[in-house]
């Protein structure tokens, strides 16, 4: 039987740029809305450690919010009411205009568009080291909304991050499918590609491949957005019937 679910990876695949860059420009802008009400140093190092702590988190019974937000407050010297009001505002307010930091175009709506009308269901397996807000946002710049989606992965709702297979584990039970009857496509070697080591069928978009050179997994096809969406279309390769 052919996989019945995509898994779409949002950063450097259905959004295209650069992660690392963003990510640095990103915590440069909450530094500034941050401003001196709170020491932006202190603070973004400790966001960097949190995000840490989420990813390397064993604890399947907290969600990853909850694991950023007990190392925020354990490690840091502020309380929580007065951090997350100023990471609600960020979120809220200025997130949102740092779409300049990216390339969106439009193979994305293209590629999800044509997996829908094939019948499949699809996902927006980004990591979720990020709040729904922020998440939210991205999927808006390429024109898309997360009702659009059968599930987008947040930290509000996952409880394990990318490149742990826990991660794939609980959206297969999420969505109530096995993984040898999915698809993921992403642009990450170790984040995307281990989704290969829980019985998913894998697709590596080259457009902003990003490679640390170890581990290296199975991958089933790779090829540009261009190819991938021929492929959808086509039902070849991986996506054959």
């Amino acid at each position: 039987m052919s996989a019945q679910t995509i898994l779409f990876d949002l950063d450097g695949t259905l959004l295209e740029m650069k992660t690392e860059t963003f990510v640095q420009e990103y915590l440069k802008e909450l530094g500034k809305h941050v401003g001196d009400r709170v020491d932006t140093k202190q603070l973004l190092g400790l966001i960097w450690e949190a995000t840490k702590a989420m990813i390397v988190s064993q604890e399947p019974e907290k969600t990853n919010e909850q694991v950023f937000m007990d190392y925020v407050l354990k490690h840091g010297e502020w309380k929580k009411e007065e951090l997350w009001p100023l990471f609600e505002a960020f979120y809220r307010d200025v997130f949102p205009g740092l779409s300049h930091l990216t390339y969106p175009s439009p193979w994305a709506k293209k590629i999800v568009e044509t997996a829908k009308a094939q019948g499949y269901r699809v996902v927006v397996a980004t990591n979720p080291v990020f709040p729904r807000d922020a998440i939210h946002s991205r999927l808006s710049w390429i024109d898309m909304q997360a009702d659009e989606f059968d599930l987008v992965t947040v930290y509000e709702e996952s409880h394990y991050t990318k490149p742990n297979p826990g991660y794939y584990l609980e959206i297969c039970e999420k969505l109530g499918v096995q993984p040898a009857d999915c698809i993921m496509v992403g642009n990450h070697m170790q984040e995307d590609m281990v989704a290969s080591q829980v019985g998913m069928k894998t697709f590596l978009v080259t457009n902003w491949l990003e490679d640390r050179g170890e581990p290296q997994y199975p991958v089933d096809q790779r090829g540009t957005l261009e190819q991938l969406h021929t492929a959808i279309a086509e039902r070849s390769g991986v996506f054959a019937r």
